[in-house]
């Protein structure tokens, strides 16, 4: 598990060093309708003195997006990568400094962090497109609702098992055709029926969620791959190395991408993207 997540964070720091920022366009506007789906949640919430937990922030685009809603909030940020962290640590200093005294940035695994944190920390913990890399999910659930106070809300968006359709049928069809046995490439997505499942094994209450597909377009299907490693996510079930075989493989899964799922810009790519909120129990949150 260490040196999963010790890879995991090397793909993320390379990704803040590049052009994180460019290529995840996806993920600021999960982000975006994330902040959106708490809306009836904030609203009975306290706006003084909230505790605010964000797992995996990035580059900060959330955290942000926070800091504009609850000004007066304790948002504490973590993220693996120290590349991410500085990106939005930099991205909030450059906010007036009554607006960013509150946010503390903590370089930390979470799934570690979380299972030590005091009880009953926060009134609002959240992630956006983090959790589909958490090692222990069941685990990790548990831990975070322990961390909620009475009323408190878990809200995240994560993938879906359609993400990057295209590329999978891709892939199967070249397998196929070679005579070899499929494999994975990229993450196995927990579908919105299963987090739900979790979330109640956690014992969470009120669990809803959120389902809905972005398609994306690149000018091909190399350029798809190469905006997937821009965004951290190069991650593999299947090893492809540097082989001949695999680069034969990887020409003739890009040409049958092309041919299936070609567009006028280019081919298109499917992101499935699921937000799901979840509470604590225990008695709401007052002012």
């Amino acid at each position: 598990m260490a040196d999963r997540k010790a890879s995991i964070g090397r793909q993320f720091d390379r990704s803040a060093a590049g052009s994180y920022d460019a290529h995840a366009l996806v993920q600021r506007q999960m982000a975006s309708r994330l902040a959106a789906s708490f809306n009836q949640w904030a609203s009975s919430a306290r706006k003084e003195q909230l505790q605010i937990l964000e797992i995996g922030c990035g580059t900060g685009a959330l955290t942000e997006m926070l800091v504009n809603h609850w000004p007066n909030a304790a948002i504490t940020a973590l993220d693996l990568a120290p590349a991410m962290l500085r990106a939005a640590e930099t991205r909030i200093l450059q906010r007036k400094e009554a607006e960013r005294s509150n946010v503390r940035f903590l370089l930390a695994d979470a799934e570690i962090w979380s299972a030590n944190a005091p009880a009953s920390s926060f009134d609002l913990i959240v992630s956006n497109a983090c959790f589909q890399w958490l090692s222990d999910p069941q685990q990790t659930l548990g831990a975070l609702r322990r961390l909620l106070r009475p009323g408190g809300l878990l809200a995240f968006a994560t993938f879906g098992p359609d993400t990057f359709r295209e590329l999978h049928a891709a892939f199967d069809e070249v397998y196929c055709a070679s005579g070899l046995e499929p494999k994975r490439h990229g993450l196995t997505f927990q579908s919105a029926n299963e987090w739900g499942e979790k979330l109640r094994e956690a014992g969470f209450s009120a669990i809803q969620h959120e389902q809905y597909d972005r398609k994306e377009e690149y000018a091909t299907a190399r350029e798809f791959l190469r905006a997937v490693k821009g965004q951290g996510a190069s991650a593999s079930e299947a090893a492809t190395g540097g082989s001949h075989g695999s680069r034969r493989l990887f020409a003739s899964m890009f040409k049958e991408y092309e041919s299936r799922f070609s567009t006028p810009g280019g081919v298109s790519a499917t992101y499935e993207v699921i937000i799901m909120q979840a509470m604590s129990g225990g008695c709401p949150i007052s002012h």
